[in-house]
């Protein structure tokens, strides 16, 4: 299975990218993983909608390119879809039986995602109602995507 995380912004901090890193390492026996980070925009502490609305179309033209057209995107948001870990397992076994063997989850940036990139993703997922820094978010993904193989396969881990 081929996985794909396209995500606005750089990881900082080192504590971030050292978890990302071991997921990465873990995730290597089940899948072939690929982070593809676009650069962020700058925000202000207030602005407009329509300031808020032209950043976010900047960061969606960056995403379209580095998201695979052939695959099977996600969009994370807060009002997507919301499992728990063996629902998600189960979820991500669907989608390979009935021939998605390359996924994306889009990651937004610290204001989200365009509505015309979220629209244009085949499926919602929402890891909670609260809200997550972007860097974050990618630990976690990355955590439940390797719990998801764990669960599948009926290896220890997921309890």
């Amino acid at each position: 299975m081929k996985i794909t995380i396209a995500c606005v912004g750089k990881i900082k901090e080192s504590f971030y990218r050292d978890a990302v890193s071991e997921y990465e390492k873990r995730l290597g026996k089940y899948a072939d993983l690929k982070i593809r980070e676009v650069q962020d925009e700058k925000t202000a502490d207030s602005m407009s909608d329509n300031e808020v609305k032209k950043l976010l179309e900047k960061e969606e033209e960056r995403l379209q390119k580095v998201i695979p057209e052939d695959s099977f995107k996600i969009a994370l948001c807060i009002d997507g879809m919301s499992k728990d870990s063996v629902q998600f397992a189960d979820f991500m076994e669907e989608l390979n039986l009935h021939g998605n063997s390359h996924i994306t989850f889009v990651i937004g940036g610290s204001l989200g995602l365009s509505d015309r990139l979220i629209k244009s993703c085949d499926a919602k997922l929402s890891f909670s109602a609260m809200t997550f820094p972007h860097q974050l978010m990618r630990v976690i993904l990355l955590e439940q995507i390797y719990r998801s193989f764990r669960i599948r396969h009926h290896e220890p881990y997921h309890k």
